[in-house]
Protein backbone atom coordinates (compact mmCIF):
# COMPACT_ATOMS: atom_id res chain seq x y z
CA UNK A 1 0.00 0.00 0.00
CA UNK A 2 1.33 3.15 -0.99
CA UNK A 3 0.95 6.50 1.42
CA UNK A 4 -1.64 9.22 0.41
CA UNK A 5 -0.40 11.69 -2.12
CA UNK A 6 -0.89 15.99 -1.11
CA UNK A 7 -4.06 17.14 -1.55
CA UNK A 8 -5.58 14.02 -0.90
CA UNK A 9 -8.20 13.85 1.98
CA UNK A 10 -6.82 12.00 5.19
CA UNK A 11 -7.27 12.04 9.00
CA UNK A 12 -5.14 15.13 8.74
CA UNK A 13 -7.41 17.08 6.42
CA UNK A 14 -9.71 19.64 7.97
CA UNK A 15 -13.31 18.63 7.67
CA UNK A 16 -14.81 21.66 6.28
CA UNK A 17 -12.22 21.11 3.30
CA UNK A 18 -13.65 20.14 0.21
CA UNK A 19 -13.33 16.86 -0.93
CA UNK A 20 -12.06 15.72 -4.58
CA UNK A 21 -14.26 15.73 -7.17
CA UNK A 22 -14.98 11.72 -7.46
CA UNK A 23 -15.68 11.83 -3.88
CA UNK A 24 -19.67 12.61 -2.75
CA UNK A 25 -21.25 12.48 0.33
CA UNK A 26 -23.95 10.08 0.41
CA UNK A 27 -27.84 11.08 0.83
CA UNK A 28 -28.86 10.65 4.65
CA UNK A 29 -31.49 8.44 4.97
CA UNK A 30 -35.05 9.36 6.70
CA UNK A 31 -36.06 7.22 9.20
CA UNK A 32 -38.65 8.95 11.05
CA UNK A 33 -42.56 8.53 10.05
CA UNK A 34 -43.21 12.58 10.80
CA UNK A 35 -40.64 13.10 8.17
CA UNK A 36 -42.08 10.83 5.50
CA UNK A 37 -45.57 13.14 6.43
CA UNK A 38 -43.78 15.99 5.90
CA UNK A 39 -42.30 15.04 2.83
CA UNK A 40 -45.65 13.45 1.47
CA UNK A 41 -47.53 16.64 2.32
CA UNK A 42 -45.02 19.09 -0.07
CA UNK A 43 -44.29 19.14 -3.83
CA UNK A 44 -44.33 15.61 -5.69
CA UNK A 45 -43.70 14.61 -8.99
CA UNK A 46 -44.75 11.48 -10.79
CA UNK A 47 -42.59 9.37 -12.75
CA UNK A 48 -43.43 6.40 -14.69
CA UNK A 49 -41.32 4.65 -13.07
CA UNK A 50 -42.10 5.88 -8.97
CA UNK A 51 -43.42 9.11 -7.80
CA UNK A 52 -41.41 11.38 -6.30
CA UNK A 53 -42.27 13.62 -3.30
CA UNK A 54 -39.68 16.64 -2.35
CA UNK A 55 -39.70 19.44 0.40
CA UNK A 56 -36.94 22.29 1.20
CA UNK A 57 -36.33 21.63 5.09
CA UNK A 58 -35.35 25.15 5.98
CA UNK A 59 -33.82 24.56 8.68
CA UNK A 60 -30.50 25.51 7.96
CA UNK A 61 -28.56 21.84 7.89
CA UNK A 62 -27.24 21.42 4.23
CA UNK A 63 -27.38 17.67 4.75
CA UNK A 64 -30.08 16.01 1.73
CA UNK A 65 -31.40 13.16 2.88
CA UNK A 66 -33.83 10.24 1.09
CA UNK A 67 -36.49 7.70 2.10
CA UNK A 68 -37.49 4.83 0.04
CA UNK A 69 -41.25 3.53 0.06
CA UNK A 70 -42.81 0.90 -1.33
CA UNK A 71 -46.38 -0.39 -0.14
CA UNK A 72 -47.67 -3.83 -0.39
CA UNK A 73 -49.19 -3.19 -3.88
CA UNK A 74 -45.79 -3.59 -5.20
CA UNK A 75 -45.59 -6.93 -3.86
CA UNK A 76 -44.46 -9.40 -1.36
CA UNK A 77 -41.27 -8.85 0.53
CA UNK A 78 -38.76 -10.21 -2.22
CA UNK A 79 -40.04 -7.36 -4.79
CA UNK A 80 -40.51 -4.52 -2.09
CA UNK A 81 -36.85 -5.12 -0.96
CA UNK A 82 -35.73 -5.52 -4.70
CA UNK A 83 -37.83 -2.58 -5.94
CA UNK A 84 -36.51 -0.69 -2.81
CA UNK A 85 -32.67 -1.70 -3.78
CA UNK A 86 -33.35 -0.15 -7.22
CA UNK A 87 -34.75 2.87 -5.73
CA UNK A 88 -31.36 3.77 -3.98
CA UNK A 89 -29.31 2.61 -6.56
CA UNK A 90 -30.83 5.54 -8.83
CA UNK A 91 -30.98 7.66 -6.03
CA UNK A 92 -27.29 7.07 -5.64
CA UNK A 93 -26.72 7.66 -9.18
CA UNK A 94 -28.52 10.58 -9.65
CA UNK A 95 -28.61 13.17 -6.11
CA UNK A 96 -25.11 14.11 -6.05
CA UNK A 97 -25.32 16.26 -9.25
CA UNK A 98 -29.24 17.22 -8.82
CA UNK A 99 -30.09 17.15 -5.10
CA UNK A 100 -29.91 19.95 -3.20
CA UNK A 101 -28.81 20.72 0.08
CA UNK A 102 -31.33 21.10 2.47
CA UNK A 103 -34.17 19.17 1.22
CA UNK A 104 -35.91 15.74 1.72
CA UNK A 105 -36.80 13.15 -1.08
CA UNK A 106 -39.18 10.29 -0.68
CA UNK A 107 -39.22 7.64 -3.34
CA UNK A 108 -42.31 5.72 -3.48
CA UNK A 109 -42.29 2.75 -5.78
CA UNK A 110 -45.44 1.68 -7.92
CA UNK A 111 -46.48 -1.41 -8.65
CA UNK A 112 -44.66 -3.77 -11.21
CA UNK A 113 -43.08 -0.69 -12.79
CA UNK A 114 -40.10 0.25 -10.32
CA UNK A 115 -39.02 -3.56 -10.37
CA UNK A 116 -39.42 -4.04 -14.00
CA UNK A 117 -38.58 -0.51 -15.87
CA UNK A 118 -35.03 -0.44 -17.25
CA UNK A 119 -32.47 1.44 -15.05
CA UNK A 120 -31.32 3.79 -17.55
CA UNK A 121 -34.97 4.64 -17.95
CA UNK A 122 -35.46 5.26 -13.95
CA UNK A 123 -32.37 7.16 -13.77
CA UNK A 124 -34.06 9.40 -16.66
CA UNK A 125 -37.04 9.64 -14.99
CA UNK A 126 -35.62 10.76 -11.78
CA UNK A 127 -33.55 13.34 -13.37
CA UNK A 128 -36.25 14.84 -15.06
CA UNK A 129 -38.48 14.83 -12.05
CA UNK A 130 -35.77 16.60 -9.69
CA UNK A 131 -36.02 19.35 -12.58
CA UNK A 132 -39.56 19.63 -12.58
CA UNK A 133 -39.62 19.68 -8.40
CA UNK A 134 -36.96 22.41 -8.41
CA UNK A 135 -38.37 24.10 -11.67
CA UNK A 136 -42.04 24.76 -9.58
CA UNK A 137 -42.61 28.15 -7.80
CA UNK A 138 -42.57 27.68 -4.05
CA UNK A 139 -46.41 27.06 -2.53
CA UNK A 140 -46.45 28.40 0.70
CA UNK A 141 -49.63 26.47 1.90
CA UNK A 142 -52.58 24.82 0.11
CA UNK A 143 -55.36 27.12 -0.60
CA UNK A 144 -59.01 26.79 -0.89
CA UNK A 145 -61.30 28.16 -3.28
CA UNK A 146 -63.89 30.51 -2.04
CA UNK A 147 -67.21 28.87 -0.98
CA UNK A 148 -69.87 29.74 -4.06
CA UNK A 149 -72.63 29.90 -1.30
CA UNK A 150 -74.16 27.57 1.14
CA UNK A 151 -73.96 24.10 0.53
CA UNK A 152 -77.21 22.83 0.49
CA UNK A 153 -77.81 18.98 1.93
CA UNK A 154 -80.73 16.14 0.88
CA UNK A 155 -84.15 17.63 1.01
CA UNK A 156 -82.58 21.15 1.66
CA UNK A 157 -85.15 23.70 -0.55
CA UNK A 158 -83.72 25.07 -3.84
CA UNK A 159 -82.73 28.45 -3.98
CA UNK A 160 -84.92 30.86 -5.20
CA UNK A 161 -84.26 32.14 -8.77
Amino acid sequence: MTPPETGQTGPETPPDAPLPPAVFRVPQTIARRADFLRAAAARRQGAPGFLLQARDRDDGDPATRIGYTCSRKVGNAVHRNRARRRLRAVARAVLPEHGRPGWDYVLVGRPEVTEARPFAALVEDLRLALTRIHAAPDRAAPTRPAPRGKRRGKGAPAPPP
